[in-house]
Formats: C-alpha cells, structure tokens, sequence
C-alpha cells in the first residue's frame, strides 16, 4: 500500500516543480528542534497499558489479509514474540490459501479467523494488525471489533492504523501512524488525537506505532508487558535489534522531498535496469532477516526480492510459519543473489541489507529505503 502510494506522489510529481515540494506536511529535512524523550513514568505507563488482558500466558494473533500484508509488519513481530517464547502466537487470515506479502514473499497462514474463533471462543489477549492492501474489508474489521471487545489488545503496525480507523477503534484515541499517512488519518478522523515523536503509542486497549521498523520495538515493549524488562531485553540483545529503538522518535526526520521524488521518478522509469533480485531460502530460515532483506530490497524502484529455494515445496521458516518460494534455483537466471548471514543477528540483516543497496545502487537510494522503512539510521 505504501508503495503504491508513493508509486502515484512520484508520477504526479512530474507536473509540479519538484522545489516546491508536494503538498502537506513536507519539508526538505529535519528541524532544529529534537523530539522531548521518553521518561521512566511515561514508559512505564505504556508498558502497563500493554500488559496482558486474560492469560497468564497470552495468545497472540498477527492478522494477515491473503490479498496483500506488508512483509516486515506481518514477519518481524511474529517472529520477535515467537522467539521470546513469551506467548502463544498465531499468523491468521480469512482464508487458508497463501498470503501475499507487500513488497515481497508469499506466507501460508496457520489458521484462518474462523477456525481461530473456534479454537479459542475467548478470544485473543493480543491481535497485531499489520498495514494491509486493503483497509475497508467488512470481514476484517468485524473481527479486529469483535477481539477488542472480547477484551484484547490491538497492536497496529505502521499503516495498519488506517485499518484501525476504518473499523472505528480510533475515535477519541491517542495515535501514530507511518509519516505517509499521518495527516491524512488526522484529517479524515478529527477525533484521534495524533501524537508525534514516539514509535508506539498505547490508550485503552489500542496501540499504534510509527512506520514498518516499528515492528521491532513495539514486540519488545509487548514482551516486557509481559514477562518483564531483563526478557525484553535479552531478546533485542540476541536478535540484534538496536538500543535506541525506544519510543522516542524524531517525527520530523521523516518527510519527502524533491530528492526522494526525482529519485523515485527516476528508478521507476529506468524499467530497462530493473533488476531482480534472488534471495536464497531453506528450512529453518530465519523470517526475520529474510523480512528485512527482501522488504528492504524490493523499495529501491530498482529491484525486487524473490525467495528462491532448491526445490517449490513450502519450507518451514525458523519460528514455524510456512514460506511458500517464489522461484526454484534451477529455473530462473537473476541479476544477483543475496544470501542472509547465519552469523549476524536477524535484526541486522535490514543494516546489511541497506549497504548491499548502497554498494549497488548508491547511498540515495539505500537513503530513500530507509525514509520508506522509517529507519532513523540512514
């Protein structure tokens, strides 16, 4: 979705002189100004809205629509709080067939929501929305109403917020959103109460966060909630995942420009260097790495990921969710092939993953994905 919507700000940006930006919220940088931090009690009272609602052990179902779920909101919290062995988790869709993953690889779900429903009549005590293709799908705001009232936590992944709102679980709310979406959602829901420079928000059983690297430090702040700060902080120790992922954000260092657009015009037009780009997959591959390498790489307007294994059955990733491969090795020649580290954390793998396109592309373009990612390093 976010993609797409960029895809349409970059051709009707060629009408426009590119100096005098697009329109909104948009600037050429960050400001002066740095966001105010979170402090102990403000931190301390997010993590107590996160706590558990109904087991001791909670459930946690991550949402997918089959038609289209971003790839890192969908993979990355399901594979942190799987990996904190914390809870209970469950990938869920409307239907048992494949998941298409935006902007890259196909998941089969677990369950789908009815048989969810019928293995667990109470409900989940966590349901994790990532940003989907489609925000106004009757069958799923149903259900994510149908959860929050039998008492769970809502935790919205970057744009996932807009399916929040089109299910009416933002009114009167404190949110965030990915900086694409922000203004819009603040205008189209004058009700919600935005709230910038923090990567997750929390009020009355709802959470949001900011843009798809969020999906890292929310799971972790789900698991202090949970199991306390010393588990939280082992897992981020052992999956890499940076320390000042906290929820002080610099709302303001992330905007479109007239670089980013002339470089988005520029990529998705040059159709004749568009490349494609293999990432090798096998059983026990880590969903994590493999969500931040291929998200990452599929961003460039330049290339696209595709998981590619030795054979076209599924593969069973590290944490359980079955990956369904775009392509066979023996089958396709592209233009280069990326294999994940076995040695570095799977966190990592998304820096790893922006150098390789630094090297190939240039630092503009490893710069652009990282505004799309929302990622405060580059």
């Amino acid at each position: 979705m976010l993609v797409k919507n960029l895809v349409i700000l970059a051709l009707l940006a060629v009408a426009v002189p590119l100096s005098s930006g697009c329109g909104g919220r948009v600037s050429t940088g960050p400001t002066d100004a740095r966001p105010i931090a979170v402090g102990p009690e403000e931190h301390q009272r997010t993590i107590d809205a996160l706590r558990p609602p109904k087991r001791e052990r909670p459930l946690i179902a991550v949402l997918a629509d089959n038609a289209g779920t971003e790839t890192t909101d969908f993979l990355v919290p399901y594979g942190v709080l799987v990996a904190s062995e914390v809870a209970d988790v469950v990938a869920v869709a409307p239907e048992s067939g494949p998941i298409e993953l935006m902007p890259a690889l196909r998941v089969a779900p677990q369950q789908t929501l009815e048989s969810f429903d019928e293995q667990h009549p109470t409900g989940a005590d966590y349901v994790v929305v990532p940003a989907l293709h489609r925000t106004d799908v009757p069958i799923l705001h149903d259900w994510i109403r149908s959860q929050a009232e039998g008492g769970a936590t809502i935790v919205a992944i970057c744009s996932g917020a807009l399916v929040l709102a089109e299910a009416g679980l933002l009114e009167g709310r404190a949110a965030t959103t990915h900086w694409f979406d922000i203004d819009s959602l603040e205008r189209s829901h004058p009700t919600l109460r935005r709230v910038d420079d923090r990567r997750y928000v929390a009020d009355r059983g709802i959470a949001t966060t900011t843009g798809v690297t969020a999906s890292v430090p929310i799971s972790l702040a789900i698991i202090e909630a949970i199991a306390g700060k010393q588990r939280a902080a082992a897992v981020a120790e052992r999956l890499g995942a940076p320390a000042n992922w906290t929820a002080t954000h610099d709302s303001d260092a992330f905007r479109l420009d007239g670089r980013s657009i002339t470089l988005a015009i520029r990529n998705l037009l040059a159709f004749w260097a568009h490349e494609d780009i293999g990432v090798r997959v096998q059983t026990g591959v880590d969903e994590i790495a493999l969500a931040f390498t291929a998200d990452a790489y599929s961003r460039t307007y330049r290339s696209r990921a595709f998981a590619v294994a030795e054979a076209s059955d599924p593969i069973v990733t590290r944490r359980g969710l079955t990956l369904l491969p775009d392509r066979v090795a023996d089958e396709t020649d592209f233009d280069f092939s990326v294999r994940l580290s076995e040695e570095a954390p799977p966190v990592e793998s998304l820096d790893l993953a922006l150098a390789g396109i630094e090297h190939r592309y240039g630092e503009g373009v490893a710069a652009f994905v990282a505004l799309q990612l929302e990622y405060d390093d580059r």
